[in-house]
């Protein structure tokens, strides 16, 4: 396995006060075609009980994927869904999006999660909204015979001898995640995948690579295009796998608008200020 750069998310807080720990990708030197990477992780209601109220969206995808406890979301097109543990939510945002996600009150056990926005082709930016969760078609999960627990969030894998199908199947740049839990003392193997861009986050505990590297969580660790996937935990780990095609397109960012170029977020602010882009 190749590494080719490793980054370290730091922590910052977002909505209403909601504190997360964060990887941003803005600059498009790194993640590519992922944009950021936020993990809410905590036992403290006090640090997630703001949640985000009603915001807009335009040019992103949004991913979340909850570990523990929820949210609820609604959005101006009509969508209004709790996301609790194991599901998954998609939003292909494109022309605009309002929407909240709010900490759901009958989770009292913490929150463990993701956000994560991947970029959008410039030529597909302004195309309607998209919605679609895994409420009802639960990401398909493996686990072997060491006790390695697969779970395709997005995408389509290949765990071991088992094809691994996710419901949600369009997300932009080709797109696909994975969830990983290794027990104590095991080892996932992978081929490379097809996506030119891999990335290994490490959410929960320390994993080691081939090469006796160790890494706890909180770590991004990005390999170089074609690596292999070659990883143990002597103590116990859980990983995001992210895998996309980058876009290799300039990046215009402001706040929650993501284009390709400075006027188009100008006619974003434009439009939200209008009301163009609806209300929950």
């Amino acid at each position: 396995m190749n590494i080719a750069k490793v980054l370290t998310a730091y922590a910052t807080q977002d909505g209403d006060g909601v504190n997360i720990s964060r990887i941003p990708g803005f600059d498009g030197k790194y993640l590519d075609p992922f944009l950021m990477i936020d993990e809410l992780k905590s036992n403290n209601e006090s640090d997630y009980i703001g949640g985000f109220p009603p915001h807009p969206h335009r040019g992103i995808e949004t991913f979340t994927y909850i570990i523990k406890g929820g949210f609820e979301h609604q959005d101006q097109m009509g969508n209004k869904k709790a996301i609790r543990s194991g599901d998954v939510q998609w939003m292909s945002t494109g022309r605009g999006v309002m929407h909240s996600e709010m900490p759901l009150t009958d989770a009292k056990e913490g929150l463990h999660g993701f956000q994560i926005w991947i970029n959008m082709p410039s030529g597909e930016k302004m195309r309607a909204p998209r919605y679609q969760d895994t409420t009802q078609n639960p990401a398909p999960e493996v686990t072997n015979k060491h006790g390695v627990s697969f779970s395709a969030l997005a995408g389509n894998w290949q765990f071991e001898d088992c094809t691994l199908t996710s419901s949600l199947q369009s997300l932009a740049a080709n797109a696909a995640l994975a969830n990983v839990t290794l027990p104590v003392n095991t080892r996932l193997q992978l081929a490379g995948l097809k996506q030119r861009k891999v990335m290994i986050y490490v959410h929960t505990g320390e994993l080691i690579t081939g090469d006796e590297q160790t890494f706890n969580a909180g770590k991004l660790l990005i390999l170089s295009e074609n690596s292999d996937i070659d990883i143990s935990s002597q103590k116990g780990a859980g990983i995001l796998i992210l895998a996309g095609n980058p876009l290799e397109q300039p990046i215009a960012h402001m706040g929650p608008f993501v284009m390709t170029t400075q006027e188009e977020i100008k006619q974003a602010v434009r439009d939200y200020q209008n009301g163009e882009f609806g209300n929950i």
